[in-house]
């Protein structure tokens, strides 16, 4: 069962909590800090192409991730965590809505220009659009 099917079986917090102890520990998720910093290089190397883009920050669509965590230490942001780490829970549901309503993307394209300045910004979710980018 995907992640998608595991979530519309229940509602609320306990949906959420089994979501999180259940089945968010195999999958990696984009955090809060690839907000307005994007970079990318987890779009050159994953081999599945289960990352989607939005207007300011990408997702991992967790039902299409293999957890192979190729991606994870090529995040200059750090943006990326496994399932196992516990702000995960936070951005399972996060990932899986945007991945489906974003466009897929493949391939590394121009980093907006005050991406380094972004990193290590805290607390950046208040900066979040939920406008889809250009995908590929």
């Amino acid at each position: 069962m995907g992640v998608a099917a595991f979530l519309a079986t229940g509602t609320g917090t306990t949906n959420r909590a089994l979501a999180c102890s259940t089945y968010v520990n195999p999958t990696y998720v984009i955090t809060d800090r690839c907000i307005k910093c994007k970079f990318q290089e987890c779009v050159e190397v994953c081999p599945v192409d289960c990352i989607y883009e939005g207007e300011n920050m990408l997702v991992i669509h967790p039902d299409e991730c293999i957890e192979c965590g190729v991606c994870e230490p090529e995040c200059p942001a750090d943006a990326i965590v496994p399932g196992t780490e516990p702000e995960a829970c936070d951005w399972v549901e996060h990932n899986l809505k945007y991945a489906k309503l974003w466009p897929n993307i493949t391939v590394k394209r121009r980093v907006p220009q005050d991406a380094q300045q972004w990193v290590g910004v805290p607390n950046k979710f208040e900066l979040f659009s939920p406008d889809p980018g250009e995908g590929d």
